[in-house]
């Protein structure tokens, strides 16, 4: 299989390392292949030799004497070995084209299994700032969907077709060695197949592209209501989510019958074809027959190749509108494959280990990709063990903030400095590592609560793992529960109340031991007993380590040493408490309104 090469160049050398992988295989897939066709040709040979030189008492030619006894012993036995000659023949054939079936099947799965790892790895390894503008229904169609196109065409091509190729020139020199005249009354009817088949894969290549582009769409769409169903029961639109479907289902369809109308009309062009073809075969072999050129055993054997040549024809007409979703799905693998992380480690990134935890933002600029500042100018610094505030409207960049702390984007202008080495000369996982973040809505997934806890530390021992469940003020609620630690939670943590779910976010921060802890305000969506619980988890567990948390809500703010208060994203105040209410400014502002 072959692809643009501008876009192709990590596919094929995916799919070139994974064929040398399986040479083995490759080898006695091609024996196979070889037996098959050989079968293939031989196979209306018995019938030849009994109409020919049983039945019709024709001489024997010089190719075939050393069958001379059994032709001039007793014709009853001959036509009982010959008879048998075409089960046994049969049955080689069968072995050898289960054989290749079973082994190109084995070697298509194996590379699904290969690409969807590679695209999985890769997908993790790319920017935020890709996932933010690209639908996850989409990239969910391209690592099942497209891939298990690949695997199908790949199970039915290869071996399959090389074989069919072998059998029509096999089957083609044959019939040139018994008759070159009525082999090139055959040879006639190539031109028009050919054409036809070339003309007709041209229109369905184009049109399947379009199928495969719609039906990442349906898949999107399905992905994507699925993931919030809650959200569209509670606001009744499952009707017009119905519709939103309906018509990228419809526009599927659409495409979906035009390349079956277009492989149905290839078909039949190729039987069509085919019988032109018997026809001059049996016409003209009659003729010669009749003239005493040939044998009518050679009429039969131009029969049956003509037949076994066209049938492959009709498979490839059939094939080649797989092979065109195959080439499409190969192109949207290759274009996800050939983007780069944008955040990428530096030729001598160092490892960041036990880090202090001073941050440092220096003359900070940022926008995401839709062109709109978020950040403009920022600069401001945080001590090693201090803890910070972060406050402002919505908006105001606080999260952004985080995300960049974290370097999941960087930054246009300025510099982020950690324990004063600009972040970009960190590796990026060691810096993740160093890091703990709870979100404003912990997501969870949708596994035990043990390994939910032990994601920020896979190592991590139960005697660990319940011991950060119990700074998070979390493992009383734990115990409580039918399976203890071993319980599974819904989907993104659905069966869990939103206090236990941010307490258990708290515990899996917790376990890491961050030399950084950022907290999105972890109980702005909680009731009280639960604000309360993580507020003093987060006491425990917060002194001497450097701490940002964004606030919203203002009654504890006194206690932060420090708050940086952002606004259209620039910093317009910072200070503790006393000292901005003081300056009566936006702090002061914001504060006043919470306490109406």
């Amino acid at each position: 299989m072959s692809f643009k090469k501008n876009k192709s160049n990590r596919i094929n050398k995916i799919i070139i390392n994974h064929l040398r992988e399986v040479k083995g295989s490759l080898f006695v897939g091609a024996v196979c292949m070889l037996g098959f066709t050989i079968a293939q040709i031989l196979s209306p040979w018995p019938l030849k030799l009994i109409f020919d030189y049983i039945l019709l008492d024709k001489p024997i030619p010089p190719g075939l004497s050393f069958a001379a006894e059994m032709f001039q012993g007793e014709k009853y036995f001959s036509v009982v070995v010959l008879s048998f000659s075409i089960l046994f023949i049969a049955l080689f054939r069968g072995g050898f084209s289960y054989l290749q079936v079973f082994i190109t099947s084995r070697i298509g799965l194996q590379l699904v299994h290969t690409l969807r790892g590679k695209l999985f790895s890769h997908l993790q390894r790319l920017s935020l700032s890709f996932h933010d503008r690209t639908r996850s229904g989409e990239l969910v169609a391209k690592i099942t969907g497209d891939t298990s196109v690949l695997r199908d065409v790949f199970s039915e091509t290869g071996f399959v077709l090389a074989s069919h190729i072998m059998t029509f020139i096999g089957m083609f020199f044959v019939m040139f060695y018994l008759s070159w005249t009525l082999a090139l009354v055959i040879v006639a009817t190539f031109p028009l197949l050919a054409y036809m088949i070339t003309f007709l894969y041209r229109r369905i290549k184009k049109t399947a592209k379009k199928q495969r582009k719609k039906e990442g769409k349906v898949v999107s769409r399905i992905t994507e209501t699925l993931a919030v169903i809650p959200l569209v029961q509670s606001f009744a639109r499952e009707q017009y989510e119905q519709e939103l479907f309906e018509i990228d289902s419809v526009e599927t369809l659409e495409e979906s019958i035009r390349v079956a109308r277009m492989v149905a009309a290839t078909s039949r062009a190729v039987e069509v074809i085919s019988a032109l073809g018997l026809f001059s075969a049996v016409l003209f072999g009659s003729l010669q027959v009749l003239k005493g050129v040939i044998t009518p055993g050679d009429v039969l054997i131009f029969s049956a190749y003509i037949k076994n040549m066209y049938n492959p024809v009709k498979k490839i007409a059939r094939l080649s509108a797989k092979v065109s979703k195959a080439m499409a799905s190969a192109e949207r693998i290759s274009d996800l494959l050939e983007t780069e992380p944008e955040i990428i480690d530096g030729s001598n990134a160092i490892k960041a280990t036990q880090l202090k935890g001073e941050v440092f933002f220096k003359d900070i600029s940022f926008g995401y990709s839709d062109g709109h500042e978020i950040l403009s100018k920022v600069s401001f610094k945080v001590s090693s063990g201090e803890n910070v505030a972060l406050v402002g409207s919505s908006g105001a960049g606080k999260s952004t903030i985080a995300k960049l702390i974290l370097r999941l984007y960087d930054v246009r202008e300025g510099v982020v400095l950690i324990d004063g080495i600009d972040i970009k000369k960190y590796q990026r996982e060691s810096l993740r590592r160093q890091i703990g973040i709870v979100l404003q809505d912990s997501i969870l997934l949708g596994t035990t609560i043990r390994e939910n806890i032990s994601y920020g530390k896979p190592d991590a021992t139960r005697e660990e793992i319940e011991a950060a469940a119990q700074l998070a003020y979390a493992h009383d609620f734990i115990s409580t529960l039918p399976d203890g630690y071993e319980t599974t939670v819904g989907e993104r943590g659905s069966t869990l109340s939103g206090g236990q779910r941010q307490r258990i976010g708290l515990a899996r921060a917790i376990i890491k031991q961050p030399s950084i802890l950022i907290l999105d305000e972890p109980t702005s969506a909680v009731d009280a007993e639960s604000a309360k619980l993580i507020h003093d988890a987060m006491d425990r567990f917060q002194k001497g380590k450097t701490s940002l948390v964004i606030v919203h809500q203002f009654s504890s703010i006194q206690h932060y040493d420090q708050i940086i208060v952002l606004k259209e994203g620039k910093v317009v105040g910072q200070g503790t408490h006393e000292e901005l209410l003081n300056q009566q400014g936006y702090y002061e502002e914001l504060y006043r309104h919470q306490k109406v």
